[in-house]
This record gives structure tokens, C-alpha cells and sequence, in this order.
């Protein structure tokens, strides 16, 4: 997983509530196990019409916000299946950080397991971030993960909250198989002294 420290960054305004994990990759889209490939369905149907021709009126088929990586939204992100394809998908996308005043709690989590930030701010805040946004690419919103700040594009800083073991493992970019390869060493010892003791046991290999 890539770390998450300082990102500079387009930001895409998308002031919408109860966007659910359908609108963010429909379930036709599911039958893959591969984290890649899905940024092209991500919010199909927003982004495209149905001749499959892209919707210009999406804020994401408009310059600057093809290169967003700074999402910001409304009310109940990621609400409805617990589907994690849907951060795949932001992700594959080049989404890097989520913005909204709520989330929904599996989608938060999944969020964090998949390098993205997601970051919890008031309503209000979330509308200014959004003109920010409207700007387009010279308005450029800062994401400091070490000092916990959005930094607007006039220099003002909006601190957010996240917690600490989470933002340490962004800082270092491990996922759940990253934590648990720091203990490699441990793991491996452990299996050569069971398989002296319990040869009939199969042995775990950390490859």
C-alpha cells in the first residue's frame, strides 16, 4: 500500500448526500478479486449515458477534476452494500483522500485498508472546500496527514481528527498483510520450532 503523508492535489466538488457503493462501482463490476481496472467504471452511472458515451455535465469528465485525487462530497459517503470493490475503485481512479461531513462506518474502514483518507469535516466546511474546488486546477487543497490539517488554497487551515493507529499505518503504507509481515521474523521462528515438535502439522511460509 502506498504511504499517505502530504498530498497537493486537484479536489472534485460532488455535493451530493447518501452516495452509496453502487453509484461508486455498480455491482455488474464486482466479479473481479483484482484491486485495478475498476477507476474506468467508477461512478458509471454519473459519468456516462447510456450509449456509453461520457456525461459532460459530470464533474469528474471535466479539466481540471480527470486528475482529482481529493474528493469531496455530503452527507453519508459510501452508504448501502459493504462492498469493497468501491474503494478499489476510487482508488484505481487516483482518488487518494475522501472529504464529506459523514461516512458510512464499513466504507470508512475499507477506506483506511486501501490507503484512502478519508476525512470527517462540518457541513459548512465541506461547501467552502467545494467553491475551493470550483476554482479548478490552480486552487490546489493540501492534505497534511502528519500535522492533521486541510490547507485551502488561500493558506487558511482546517484541522481534522483520525485515529492515531490508523494514521500511523497510512504514514507507512500497511495494509492488514503489511502488519503482519512486520512480524515475519516471529512468525517464521514460531513454524520452525512447531514443525521439530509437530511434523505432521503443515508449516505457514510467508512468501
Amino acid at each position: 500500500m502506498d504511504k499517505f503523508t502530504v498530498l497537493s492535489a486537484v479536489a472534485a466538488p460532488l455535493p451530493e448526500e447518501n452516495i452509496d457503493t453502487d453509484k461508486i462501482i455498480p455491482a455488474r463490476f464486482l466479479k473481479t478479486t483484482k484491486r485495478t481496472g475498476l477507476g474506468v467504471h467508477a461512478f458509471d452511472s454519473m459519468r456516462y449515458r447510456a450509449d456509453g458515451s461520457e456525461n459532460p455535465d459530470f464533474v469528474l469528465n471535466q479539466e481540471p477534476y480527470r486528475k482529482a485525487e481529493i474528493l469531496i462530497t455530503y452527507d453519508n459517503l459510501g452508504c448501502g452494500s459493504s462492498r469493497e470493490h468501491a474503494p478499489w475503485a476510487l482508488l484505481d481512479f487516483g482518488i487518494r483522500c475522501v472529504i464529506a461531513p459523514s461516512f458510512a462506518d464499513i466504507f470508512h474502514n475499507n477506506c483506511f485498508k486501501n490507503g484512502i483518507l478519508p476525512i470527517v469535516l462540518p457541513h459548512d466546511v465541506c461547501t467552502q472546500l467545494m467553491e475551493d474546488a470550483r476554482m479548478g486546477g490552480n486552487a490546489r487543497l493540501t492534505i497534511d496527514l502528519p500535522r492533521q490539517v486541510v490547507v485551502r488554497p488561500d493558506g487558511t487551515q482546517v484541522p481534522f481528527t483520525v485515529d492515531p493507529l490508523r494514521k500511523k499505518l497510512l504514514l507507512e503504507g500497511l495494509d492488514d498483510i503489511g502488519q503482519t509481515l512486520q512480524h515475519e521474523k516471529e512468525i517464521t521462528s514460531f513454524e520452525e520450532r512447531r514443525a521439530k515438535a509437530q511434523p505432521w502439522i503443515p508449516r505457514i511460509v510467508l512468501d
